[in-house]
């Protein structure tokens, strides 16, 4: 592999070095995630979710001052829109801990400074959020599969493995973001790995395609395999530096705009484009040359009894 860095062209050699720093990062993400594992949000562990507005305006920082007076327990205060706010709380393990939910409620409607009417007051039971759990696991777990078997019939397993590879490298970065930074991990989240999948593929069968056509065209030219998957990204770059871009652009839009409920979705949306199109890369397209892709994986086989009828006159 050293050999493979000293002697290659600059391409090779960022490909190369992307290489480590994916597989550095992806150790990272595996530490992080062991050490602090995941914020998961209401929606699989369960709780009580309040929604209510105030009759004037108010910040944030001074309303949740407020309401941390008046409430044993942890909770999280975001705003919703103009005068509306949402609070998520754990879910009560003793008596006192639940009176503390109807305290703080009593405050801020009897204060003449917040003077709050509650909307909706719900409570998320566990058992729900497990399933939920379950369900959303089973739909990455069957995305993974689908995605697995499509590349199998499509490319020559070392570049099937190499997608399959930068696939994953994908999700464990993301989540390894989410859990540095401990932010909610909710089924928006969820939703946006399984769009995280289709992005990462489409980025990796791109490359893919490209490496293959031109395998193909110079199955007997004294090209180096190197130099061909260089010529392939470079071919296929401008196209996914545009699509990736616009893509940022929306997706960016939605987490500046669209408020606190969707801004995790566009987080992890957000950094999956970003590694997703790293990968297809340093990983998708570096990996199976390491593991000996060549021209002749593209040759057709003839057996015998066709080779006798071709080399009749």
């Amino acid at each position: 592999m050293l050999n493979y860095f000293l002697k290659g062209e600059t391409g090779t050699r960022i490909r190369f070095i992307g290489l480590v720093l994916s597989t550095v990062l992806v150790l990272l993400s595996v530490v992080t995630l062991a050490q602090k594992g995941l914020n998961f949000g209401l929606d699989f562990t369960g709780g009580y979710l309040t929604e209510f507005t105030t009759s004037q305006s108010i910040e944030l920082k001074q309303l949740k001052t407020f309401i941390t007076k008046n409430h044993n327990g942890e909770f999280e205060l975001t705003a919703q829109g103009n005068n509306h706010f949402q609070l998520r709380e754990a879910p009560a393990i003793n008596q006192s801990a639940s009176n503390s939910s109807n305290d703080w409620q009593s405050a801020v409607t009897q204060s003449t400074d917040i003077n709050a009417t509650i909307l909706s007051s719900a409570y998320i039971g566990s058992q729900v959020g497990d399933e939920l759990f379950e369900q959303g696991c089973l739909a990455l777990l069957a995305a993974m599969v689908a995605v697995m078997l499509y590349l199998a019939i499509r490319f020559e397993w070392r570049l099937a493995l190499g997608s399959v590879v930068a696939l994953t490298h994908d999700l464990i970065l993301v989540l390894g973001l989410f859990s540095l930074l401990q932010l909610e991990f909710n089924l928006t989240v969820l939703a946006s790995l399984l769009a995280i999948i289709g992005y990462s593929l489409n980025d990796s069968i791109i490359v893919g395609d490209r490496v293959r056509e031109l395998l193909r065209v110079k199955l007997n030219a004294s090209i180096s395999v190197s130099s061909i998957i260089n010529s392939a990204i470079k071919s296929t770059l401008t196209r996914t530096l545009i699509t990736s871009g616009t893509t940022l652009a929306t997706v960016a839009s939605v987490w500046l705009l669209a408020g606190t409920p969707l801004q995790g979705f566009a987080i992890a949306l957000f950094s999956g484009i970003v590694v997703g199109t790293f990968s297809s890369v340093c990983i998708a397209a570096t990996l199976p040359e390491l593991m000996g892709l060549s021209a002749k994986n593209y040759e057709v086989k003839i057996d015998s009894q066709s080779q006798a009828l071709m080399d009749m006159p």
